[in-house]
């Protein structure tokens, strides 16, 4: 029997403004309110706001968790300072299958995470955010509490009862919108200002409407700009605060389809596209994820033989047109030959063109290589091209 799909605390709000709702890893969530390329083109060139609440948001805190931490994620935790954010992996092994050397098992990848570190508790508890994908939060908090200590941690799962909401674009710390308040619109002067001095991947504790919540300079979309965490009481105040203030600047509502042309443009992997339980990070570009020095979690000897045995490699295909090649499309060298597979595929608004994620073969990854790639039976020339695709102007200080 299906089950019925997941609500955010933003789903009215979609519903009465015309997002277009689709199911999404069991939640239903707008794919787009007006067309994609329009709602893509807002966030690079103005600003987009996200409902992204499906996201598992995880608290972690305990005498113990830095080190429960440590031992269970691919990047290093023991050094993240308060108020920073590292990107990584949730891994295990699976026992029945060997690694690229035989000697040990093989590793398995659940999910990829984002880790936030924040101020410890009055006790000196630390306490960390851990952000999952949700189509893998189910199995992520099964796999952590299968391996909880009897004391020193707590885990729990803040998902239902807070929103997630994502601003990103060039306007969200532009000078004259700052000035007009898209932050101040929920956030004081003096937490704006601190927000604003944020680096990329740090985060910080605010009130909006005398409730915690939790602002991070992240994102997914290859734009500068903010995650907030709020109550999910809050969530529609906050949104159409966002929304009032940034109207005259060019900010609107994005559903999940740009999201998808965004991040693809950026070269952002997706659970499940370029990265899954199998993939080797190191041939995808993710190395900078996995600190095997001096660490021992799940899956740590298999990643260290994966480095050795790449295989296939990550590219990125440029193609002459605006055609899109999809998952699965088999990419062939110009003599016919199947070297790979298409992981992610779009039109890509910003480049004007179609583009692609793909993994070929090692011998033909090299920037410049035209190779084939069969999109409904027909074949379309592509282009090795440097990834990202896109990537955002530096904005002056």
């Amino acid at each position: 029997m299906e089950s019925t799909p997941l609500h955010t605390p933003l789903f009215p709000w979609h519903q009465e403004h015309g997002g277009r709702i689709v199911d999404f890893a069991g939640w239903a969530m707008p794919v787009q309110y007006d067309s994609i390329v329009t709602e893509h083109l807002a966030a690079r060139q103005a600003a987009g706001l996200f409902d992204v609440s499906h996201m598992g948001r995880l608290m972690i805190v305990g005498p113990a968790a830095t080190a429960w931490l440590e031992g269970l994620l691919t990047r290093r935790v023991a050094d993240l300072p308060v108020g920073r954010a590292r990107y990584t992996l949730v891994t295990g092994v699976d026992p029945d299958a060997a690694s690229a050397t035989g000697a040990e098992p093989a590793p398995v990848i659940l999910d990829d995470a984002l880790v936030t570190r924040f101020a410890d508790a009055e006790n000196g508890a630390a306490r960390y955010m851990l952000v999952v994908n949700a189509s893998n939060r189910q199995r992520v908090v099964d796999w952590l509490q299968s391996r909880m200590p009897e004391t020193g941690v707590t885990l729990t799962d803040i998902s239902a009862a807070t929103a997630m909401i994502a601003v990103q674009g060039p306007a969200v710390f532009a000078g004259t919108v700052a000035d007009a308040g898209i932050l101040r619109s929920i956030l004081s002067a003096e937490t704006v200002a601190a927000v604003t001095a944020l680096p990329t991947y740090a985060a910080t504790e605010a009130t909006i409407g005398g409730q915690p919540a939790m602002i991070s300079r992240t994102g997914y979309t290859g734009e500068d700009g903010v995650e907030l965490v709020v109550d999910a009481a809050q969530a529609i105040d906050v949104w159409e605060r966002l929304l009032q203030a940034g109207a005259s600047q060019g900010v609107r509502p994005c559903g999940l389809g740009c999201r998808d042309t965004l991040r693809l443009e950026a070269a952002m992997p997706l659970y499940g596209h370029e990265l899954n339980e199998r993939s080797n990070p190191f041939a995808i570009g993710l190395g900078l994820a996995i600190n095997l020095e001096g660490r021992d979690f799940p899956g740590a000897a298999g990643f260290a033989a994966s480095r050795e045995s790449l295989g296939q490699r990550r590219v990125g295909l440029q193609f002459e047109s605006r055609r899109a090649a999809r998952q699965g499309d088999v990419v062939t060298t110009l003599d016919g030959n199947v070297c790979g597979e298409v992981t992610s595929g779009s039109f890509a608004p910003t480049v004007g063109c179609g583009v692609a994620l793909a993994m070929v073969d090692g011998d033909e990854a090299s920037t410049g290589t035209q190779l084939g790639v069969i999109v409904r039976q027909s074949r379309l020339s592509a282009r090795v091209v440097p990834l990202p695709f896109y990537r955002r102007p530096r904005q002056p200080h």
